[in-house]
């Protein structure tokens, strides 16, 4: 074999090894939430003014009230070849009156392994809202 063809072998393998090497692996799912857009919906919003603000939720609530869920989630894939990681996620909910009025925004993430509102600083007690923010956390950390 010619010295011009391994250098040509080698340079192709070498060419084909790193795009497996620093790939840039942060992927963000779901909803993009825009901290502009959040400051305009206030208590007393109407559910149209919020579509119109928030556009589309990711899901809404089927059970003991009217509420709207945006679902955010950011993985890490450090190679190509591995799988994925998640490194963040938040739900952002907003919950709503029996005349479509917007009640209360909380902001749910994860800290310390614990849901967390980061608008009012304090992790939901026990009751509806809390198992179905728990299910959703759960069924996104078995993210394939």
């Amino acid at each position: 074999m010619s010295l011009a063809l391994r250098l040509g072998l080698c340079g192709a393998m070498a060419t084909g090894l790193a795009g497996c090497l620093g790939y840039d692996g942060d992927i963000v799912h779901g909803y993009q939430l825009d901290p502009t857009l959040l400051n305009q919906v206030k208590t007393g919003s109407s559910a149209e003014q919020v579509l119109v603000v928030m556009g589309t939720p990711s899901t809404t609530s089927t059970v003991g009230g009217s509420a709207w869920y945006y679902i955010t989630q950011k993985s890490d894939r450090q190679y190509a070849f591995q799988d994925q990681s998640i490194t963040d996620q938040h739900v952002l909910a907003i919950y709503f009156d029996k005349d479509k009025k917007v009640t209360r925004v909380a902001n749910y993430g994860l800290k310390d392994g614990k849901i967390f509102d980061f608008v009012s600083q304090t992790t939901p007690t026990g009751g509806a809202d809390s198992s179905v923010l728990n299910g959703m956390f759960k069924s996104l950390l078995r993210f394939n």
